[in-house]
């Protein structure tokens, strides 16, 4: 029999907020039309969807015209940076990145043309110089926000770069502000507790940006495709809460985080990575020397926790984590830990006291 679950991977997928919640079961009723169309319900439908645009542009701190909506955070990613290397042909087909940024950053520069790929320190945070040196020969630069799997914070306000600049967003929008000195900006919904399902990208008025695929008019800056009119405005209404609730948020699970660093480290043959200062609030990770990573999870879920382990963004491959071999740390028996609002030093206290036990019963299985 499983024990009460404890969710503990909501950098994957934050359970749905009940303001979203609430607001989208209001919105589904008004929502369902076309918002381009002139009739009554499309014009309920528009006036909806520019209540959610309005909402997250203040929110963000940006205009209101800067705000598109895509159909997932992957979505956004390839819009958002493709769309700055599309706008400028005469700089080749090239980006570049860090070693450490989400897998659909990675995939999309790959699909443009031959990536030029940096360096990063032990913790994960990009070498600026070399990603400045990179910036001479692309098209465009993309550095995330926070790292999604280790949760370092990346030196965006660092850079002087002579590309513009990408910034995928979808692990920290809503848990910290954002950063400055980007032209194009990703977040994704359900990572803040709105549905699945909806990409924010940001694009800043003043830069030049191109619909990379096929469209009526590529310079039109436009929504991706139909609009959820509902789940944007649910999307809104759970970020404008995540924002409200944040300061408390924000120390609550730094506490908790700090609890684990330290607890986990006590644990023979532990490699407990990323910055553990200047991070995300919500989430750690760390990796067992002679265990292996699916059968610990499996074994914690067995016991009512929920993690991720692997690569983050292509865990169904099994592969180790691309993120932690950059970084030179352990690769293996890695899981990475993500609190939720609700979840309590209870359920971080339970879950500290049965890991030694499980990481010792699969090590003593294995002849360890």
């Amino acid at each position: 029999m499983r024990n009460a679950a404890v969710y503990l991977d909501v950098a994957s997928s934050e359970p749905l907020h009940p303001a979203a919640r609430d607001t989208l079961l209001a919105a589904l009723d008004h929502g369902y039309a076309d918002p381009r169309r002139l009739h009554g319900p499309g014009r309920d439908a528009r006036l909806l969807l520019d209540n959610a645009r309005e909402v997250i542009a203040t929110a963000l701190g940006v205009r209101r015209e800067e705000v598109l909506f895509t159909s997932s955070g992957t979505r956004a990613v390839q819009l958002g940076l493709l769309g700055l290397a599309a706008a400028r042909p005469a700089r080749g087909r090239r980006i570049a990145h860090p070693a450490v940024e989400h897998q659909a950053v990675g995939d999309a520069a790959a699909w443009w043309g031959e990536p030029l790929v940096t360096g990063v320190d032990p913790s994960g945070r990009a070498l600026v110089e070399e990603l400045r040196t990179a910036s001479g020969e692309a098209a465009a630069v993309a550095l995330q926000s926070a790292n999604h799997e280790v949760g370092t914070l990346q030196p965006v306000d660092e850079l002087d770069v002579a590309a513009p600049v990408f910034v995928d967003a979808c692990a920290s929008m809503g848990r910290l502000p954002l950063p400055g000195g980007w032209d194009a900006l990703a977040g994704s919904a359900h990572k803040w507790g709105g549905p699945a399902g909806v990409g924010v990208l940001l694009v800043r008025h003043r830069a030049r940006w191109t619909n990379p695929f096929p469209a009526a008019d590529p310079l039109a800056r436009g929504d991706d495709g139909f609009p959820d009119v509902p789940a944007a405005l649910a999307a809104a209404a759970a970020l404008q809460a995540v924002l409200a609730e944040r300061a408390e948020t924000d120390a609550r699970q730094r506490a908790l985080v700090d609890l684990i660093r330290s607890r986990v480290a006590t644990i023979p043959d532990v490699d407990v990575v990323g910055d553990p200062v200047d991070r995300l609030p919500h989430l750690v990770t760390f990796s067992f020397l002679y265990v292996d990573g699916e059968a610990l999870v499996t074994e914690l879920d067995r016991l009512g926790f929920g993690l991720a382990s692997g690569s983050a963004c292509a865990a169904d491959t099994r592969e180790p984590s691309r993120v932690l071999a950059a970084m030179g740390a352990l690769t293996h028996g890695n899981v990475r830990l993500s609190l939720g609002r609700e979840t309590t030093r209870a359920d971080v206290e339970r879950f500290l006291d049965v890991l030694p036990g499980v990481v010792a019963d699969i090590r003593a299985r294995a002849g360890v």
